[in-house]
């Protein structure tokens, strides 16, 4: 909303913005979170077959937790089924010197501050900095981005990284291709240290820093070795496709097994473990068209494979289809950036990904992810009537575009 008021998507309209709330804001959030847990936690306490423990815990055995109560002891919970759900936690890296004497700022407190910072340093180039970036840039903070990467948002297909990267190289400071070696505390604020991989050094100050450099499993802290549940090198638990771990009867979903790290993506695994350990119907997992996005200013979405991913290590023979927003009437008078959608099909028009970005991504994916849910191609998509003007004459677009190009025979 404050961005469409300082910068209106239409020409003709003159607006201006008196003053920003910040704390309001602030207190919004944290309102809406606090009841949200109370309300989820009252409605635990209430059910009449549920047993809940608002404390922490960890295995002790393979079907074995054991919990913090309020008394003095602990007590040991076991169970013929246990299903492991605990998420992950902001990564403090390693290679970074002062992280244990300087104060910063993760995703996990980022929009819980009573003042709004004046400069603020990002460190990191993924989805959590992108969000957050544009979201204190237009509270009014100034916002610098120190990242390793050479483009932001580096997992995404390579031409919605390099847009996305390009628009926020025009609103905010970048130094990427950096990797920060420290952070420290100053009598001004906080500075950051970063060096490429020519040497070449650059400082960056702020009077508030938030790492955001990827979330690490909490494996750990729930001590899974003594369950016996393996994990990968990155500490997410291993399951197979019925999202049992190595224990048997242990179950794990969500971010701690990193399939995909979405909570939509979690709440679809439990209803999977909940058919298998409630009611004995084990079926494997599958995630048919499954999306994602960034809520950042553009919006990006996507979903499948990337161009990158493609021509990897077996490279694919696939088409592409680009459709740009400006290209479409509604698509050009709500976007001056430049946005676009990305078809990527096989030679037999199987749908291998498709990405967005520009105003609206994240709904307009839902089509793309409807129709591969329900068994479609790229014909299903570019051959659907779409309404006129509507945004989603993108996504047709692209489409119709890449079949264009496997009719062509290029």
């Amino acid at each position: 909303m404050v961005e469409s008021v300082r910068s209106p998507p239409h020409d003709g309209i003159d607006a201006s913005l008196e003053a920003v709330d910040f704390a309001g804001i602030v207190e919004g959030v944290e309102e809406t979170v606090r009841s949200d847990a109370e309300a989820k936690a009252e409605r635990a306490h209430e059910a009449d077959t549920l047993t809940f423990y608002q404390c922490e815990g960890r295995f002790v055995d393979e079907r074995t937790v054991e919990v913090d109560t309020d008394g003095p002891d602990s007590e040991r919970l076991t169970a013929d089924a246990v299903v492991l759900a605990g998420g992950s936690r902001p990564t403090v890296p390693d290679a970074i010197e002062g992280t244990a004497e300087t104060d910063f700022l993760t995703s996990d407190d980022a929009l819980f501050l009573d003042e709004r910072p004046d400069r603020l340093v990002v460190v990191g180039g993924g989805y959590v900095a992108v969000e957050l970036s544009y979201f204190f840039s237009q509270m009014g903070t100034e916002v610098a981005i120190v990242d390793h990467d050479d483009v932001l948002v580096d997992r995404e297909d390579p031409d919605v990284a390099a847009h996305l990267t390009d628009v926020y190289g025009d609103r905010h400071e970048l130094h990427l291709g950096y990797r920060v070696n420290e952070i420290a505390e100053t009598d001004h604020g906080k500075r950051v240290t970063a060096e490429d991989d020519d040497g070449e050094a650059v400082t960056v100050s702020g009077d508030c820093l938030l790492l955001a450099a990827g979330r690490r499993p909490n494996s750990d802290v729930w001590n899974v070795e003594a369950a016996g549940i393996e994990t990968d090198d990155d500490g997410f638990v291993e399951t197979d496709e019925y999202l049992e771990t190595s224990a048997d009867g242990v179950y794990a979903i969500g971010d701690i097994a990193g399939n995909y790290v979405f909570k939509h993506s979690g709440d679809k695994e439990a209803e999977y473990v909940v058919d298998a350990v409630v009611h004995g119907e084990e079926t494997p997992v599958e995630y048919p068209g499954m999306a994602h996005a960034i809520f950042g200013s553009p919006q990006v979405a996507g979903l499948g494979q990337t161009e990158d991913e493609l021509d990897g290590d077996a490279p694919e023979d696939y088409r592409v289809g680009t459709y740009a927003y400006d290209d479409t009437a509604l698509g050009e008078s709500l976007d001056h950036e430049g946005g676009f959608a990305k078809a990527l099909i096989g030679t037999e028009g199987e749908v291998l990904g498709c990405h967005v970005v520009g105003p609206d991504a994240s709904t307009l994916i839902h089509e793309v992810s409807t129709a591969l849910a329900a068994g479609g191609d790229a014909r299903t998509i570019a051959e659907t009537i779409h309404v006129h003007p509507a945004l989603s004459e993108v996504v047709q677009g692209a489409f119709q575009a890449a079949i264009d190009d496997v009719q062509s025979g290029i």
